[in-house]
């Protein structure tokens, strides 16, 4: 009777477990909801995401009319007009090799090729960031007057530099020609992909502190003391190498580090760029324009108010 008495109660269910397997349950279905709930809004944000940048795509002639703008009037009035695109880099080139070839000697071989090919891309993101953070300012009478995506400022801006960029390339490419360097074509097919980077990471840069400038005009004048403060301690004028150990966790989290190496390697040293340099630098991009666009797009909501 004790075994079948204890047979009997294995039989009942315990209110314990099925309490235990009820809270379970809910547990699993509050889950599921959460993470369904998490997967439409992150739906949301990137189809409002994909309808912003076709907007912004719709608004391609009024860049490209911003682009010609600039380029044609930027030397507007000047003796040697566009000229200047090729001379002030050849000038600067001219001033840090005599400091850093005959008064402070490098030691590097080839030292003006060493520093040219990292010089151009390094004034295009300067310029980038200290010029742009005005490019909503200058443009306030369109702002507060005429509707269009406040993106396609920064964006011109940009652009337009960028375009300023390949087009003193073809200077680097005679002077490397002329100087008996023998270009990797190897090498050279990353060459677009990490001016790719580098325009990322400039428009991120770009989009921030012009948002960032219309409620704290300061910030060109910091700006242009933060881009003279970058540019030294990014390796343009010197090699990674050269950098102490105990220092140089600063270059590790610093973009422009990976660029400007990856540039140099391709270019100066004709060889593939580390997989470790394309990736990093591909990530920090993207890092800089989705926080810088975010950024653009919280404080765009009040520019016409604080114009």
């Amino acid at each position: 009777m004790g075994k079948v008495g204890a047979s009997f109660d294995e039989c009942i269910p315990n209110n314990d477990e099925t309490s235990i397997k009820r809270n379970r349950t809910g547990v699993a279905r509050k889950e599921i909801e959460r993470e369904a709930g998490v997967q439409i809004v992150i739906g949301k944000r990137i189809g409002k995401v994909q309808a912003r940048i076709k907007e912004i795509y719709t608004y391609r002639e009024m860049i490209a009319a911003l682009v010609k703008r600039d380029l044609k009037g930027r030397y507007k009035g000047s003796a040697l007009g566009f000229l200047w695109t090729f001379l002030n880099p050849l000038f600067q080139l001219a001033v840090y090799t005599m400091v850093f070839s005959v008064i402070m000697k490098s030691g590097i071989e080839d030292y003006y090729l060493f520093l040219f090919v990292a010089l151009i891309p390094w004034i295009f993101f300067g310029t980038s960031l200290t010029g742009g953070a005005g490019c909503i300012l200058a443009q306030q009478d369109m702002v507060k007057k005429i509707y269009f995506p406040r993106e396609v400022l920064p964006v011109s801006f940009v652009v337009s530099q960028f375009v300023n960029m390949l087009l003193s390339f073809v200077v680097i490419f005679l002077v490397l020609l002329f100087a008996g360097y023998s270009l990797n074509p190897l090498a050279l097919l990353c060459l677009p992909a990490i001016m790719a980077v580098e325009f990322v990471l400039a428009l991120g840069f770009t989009m921030a502190m012009s948002a960032v400038t219309v409620y704290l005009r300061d910030m060109e004048y910091i700006l242009g003391i933060i881009s003279m403060a970058w540019q030294f301690l990014t390796p343009v004028m010197y090699s990674l190498e050269q950098v102490p150990e105990d220092v140089r966790w600063m270059f590790s989290v610093n973009p422009m580090t990976y660029v400007i190496t990856a540039y140099r390697d391709i270019l100066y040293f004709g060889k593939l760029p580390r997989l470790h340099t394309l990736v990093s630098a591909l990530c920090l991009g993207v890092l800089a324009l989705a926080v810088g666009w975010m950024a653009f797009c919280r404080l765009q909501r009040h520019f016409a108010e604080e114009m």
